[in-house]
């Protein structure tokens, strides 16, 4: 999803809109209890702006996560989901129309829809502001030639949003966990190389199928045993510094083994006897050994100015 993977990571809930009968106070406490055994950014944030707002966050018993459409539980006897438009469709509670919902997608914010025994219970709006440093990754990362592709689990115009605000080169949104792999492997095969970064659960295969999975660090556990790289901060400017660290380490690697190549191109032969017939030379074992030797050190040496890349 794009919270965590662009934005702070600390989504906050910014309206409550009850349908119905119920109130604020009910609708909000249902979504925590419910959003209280889940792994979800979205999740985490909801629950802490209940505690916020002094709300008991009862417990829930049937938990169960919907993976891409959002969570089910039983709360006192209810039962409760929450999650996307397309899964209360799926259990027949149909949401009433929202302009607001459509203003709140064009302005980068997430809708969670609430249902409470089979029944529309009302949204609750979410934001969470762009990171202080993913503008200046993102260009770093244009700067660098690749082409930046955002893969999302929410609503379309929310994703859009973001991406226009960014300058993404290409949105693929309301997409399930599964889907984000294939869209994965579908790049893989057409011949890209993909990098994938991401923190939440539903990541976690698309992070498994790319040539490189990027993990936050921040993110959940899931996604970063998924993938081959995490980023201790989370800030994805590290990811621009992480590409300077593999291509000077390549670089590296190429060097080390044009020295050991050149070292036993001079040295076999050598020691073959190969200039014994034209000058009488034969290579002394001391002498060989100290050659193996500075072989070596010149290697440790070269992949120690790894340490003065500037990242």
């Amino acid at each position: 999803d794009k919270t965590g993977t662009l934005t702070l990571g600390r989504p906050r809930v910014v309206a409550i809109v009850p349908a119905g009968d119920a109130t604020e106070g009910e609708l909000f406490g249902l979504a925590a209890a419910v959003e209280a055994a889940s792994e979800h950014p979205l999740a985490a944030a909801v629950v802490a702006s209940a505690r916020e707002r002094g709300l008991a966050v009862a417990a829930a018993q049937g938990f169960a996560a919907l993976p891409g459409r959002g969570v089910v539980a039983e709360i006192a006897g209810r039962r409760v989901h929450v999650g996307s438009e397309a899964l209360l469709a799926e259990i027949g509670a149909a949401v009433d129309e929202a302009a607001g919902d459509d203003q709140h997608r064009r302005a980068g914010r997430s809708v969670l829809y609430v249902a409470v025994d089979g029944r529309f219970a009302g949204r609750l709006v979410l934001a969470d502001p762009v990171k202080e440093g993913t503008p200046e990754a993102i260009a770093g990362l244009h700067a660098a030639g690749l082409r930046l592709v955002m893969l999302s689990g929410d609503h379309p115009e929310t994703a859009q949003a973001v991406a226009r605000e960014l300058g993404i080169d290409e949105v693929i949104a309301g997409v399930l966990p599964a889907e984000k792999a294939e869209v994965v492997a579908r790049l893989r095969r057409e011949g890209r190389v993909v990098a994938m970064a991401g923190d939440g659960i539903n990541d976690a295969p698309a992070l498994a199928t790319a040539d490189v999975g990027v993990a936050m660090g921040s993110g959940t556990d899931v996604a970063i045993e998924s993938a081959g790289v995490t980023l201790v901060h989370g800030d994805l400017r590290a990811l621009l510094r992480a590409r300077r660290l593999s291509r000077a380490t390549l670089a590296n690697i190429r060097q080390n083994l044009a020295f050991a190549f050149g070292y036993n191109l001079l040295g076999v032969p050598i020691a073959a006897g190969v200039l014994y017939p034209v000058a009488g030379w034969l290579l002394d074992p001391m002498l060989a050994a100290a050659a193996m030797s500075l072989s070596s050190v010149s290697v440790i040496g070269n992949a120690l100015r790894l340490r003065g890349v500037r990242l």
